[in-house]
């Protein structure tokens, strides 16, 4: 016979891990903004390094000259609005079901008698796919928006001399694919986004592990979380690349084009380009992800540590 009070404890238990899990969420959606404005323009060169197969500039320096000269400034940030849209809903899904399936974790070691409530290597690994599997199937149409804003598919438009180009919005671009091409459009590339699941595994897994070492000794304080998840992301993406370029290529396929599978695209690319194809664009690419992580998993600690001191002090308020 259960204990009077320990039904509404329990649900109240419930109501805190709730709102803690939504704090986790709201904390990385923010931090993923703040980190997105900052690295933008690396976004966009690693992007158009990815998609225009032969006509790979010679130096990052010499695609952001020609970016510049053609579209001023601005173009560097084509796809920004998207992009921040992408970012926070993704990074909100993800950390969100992060923290649902560690507090599930948490909660098995405890009641199983662990000496440590801390995520194992695997446990790691397990939420890493929950959360990253969930954010790919519900951010991919975001994502290839975003990709067909940042690239440019027509070379006619590009080198066309004074030519006046009218920007499109995300929404003319989302109206655009839908007439063209149809809703599958927008589900393009999730194949190549799934295997990437791995990345944030990687990513996630390493700095989780690394965290459990410095938290042996002291408390973790923002500046070891820039450094720590820089690190994860650049041993993360470098292992993950190809399937980044894929990925991206993917997006801006059209319905007309071939059809091809994962493997087919691999193939592909490697006989048309070399092997040296498939990692276009991976220098700027592993610098902005390396300093997007870097400031995210700073900015989301301070962020969530922001929402946890607010709501200790609604409940003392009230």
């Amino acid at each position: 016979m259960s204990q009077p009070g320990a039904e509404p404890s329990k649900a109240a238990s419930t109501a805190v891990q709730q709102s803690d899990n939504i704090a986790h969420a709201l904390a990385g959606a923010g931090g993923g903004v703040l980190s997105m404005v900052l690295t933008y323009p690396l976004i966009t060169l690693s992007t158009r390094a990815q998609v225009e197969s032969k006509r790979a500039h010679s130096t990052t320096l010499d695609a952001v000259r020609r970016i510049v000269q053609r579209e001023g400034i601005s173009g560097l940030y084509s796809g920004l609005e998207s992009a921040l849209f992408g970012i926070s809903v993704t990074n909100f899904v993800y950390y969100y079901w992060y923290e649902f399936t560690r507090a599930v974790f948490e909660k098995a070691a405890i009641q199983g008698g662990r000496a440590s409530r801390k995520l194992t290597t695997v446990e790691s690994m397990i939420s890493g796919a929950i959360a990253g599997s969930a954010t790919v199937l519900i951010t991919n149409p975001i994502w290839v928006i975003n990709t067909r804003m940042t690239a440019r598919k027509s070379e006619a438009e590009e080198t066309l001399p004074g030519a006046k180009k009218t920007k499109a919005s995300t929404l003319s671009t989302l109206m655009d694919l839908l007439r063209q091409e149809g809703p599958k459009a927008l589900f393009a590339g999730v194949l190549p986004a799934l295997v990437l699941v791995i990345n944030p595994i990687l990513q996630y897994t390493i700095f989780e592990q690394l965290k459990n070492v410095v938290e042996r000794r002291r408390r973790m304080t923002p500046k070891d979380a820039f450094y720590l998840g820089a690190l994860g992301k650049i041993m993360a993406t470098s292992l993950t690349y190809p399937y980044i370029t894929i990925k991206s290529r993917a997006h801006i396929a059209s319905k007309d084009g071939p059809k091809e599978s994962l493997n087919g695209s691999l193939k592909r690319i490697i006989q048309e380009e070399g092997w040296k194809g498939l990692y276009k664009g991976i220098g700027p690419k592993v610098t902005q992800s390396a300093i997007t992580a870097a400031f995210l998993f700073a900015f989301k600690d301070v962020l969530y540590d922001m929402m946890a001191s607010a709501r200790r002090k609604g409940r003392i308020a009230k």
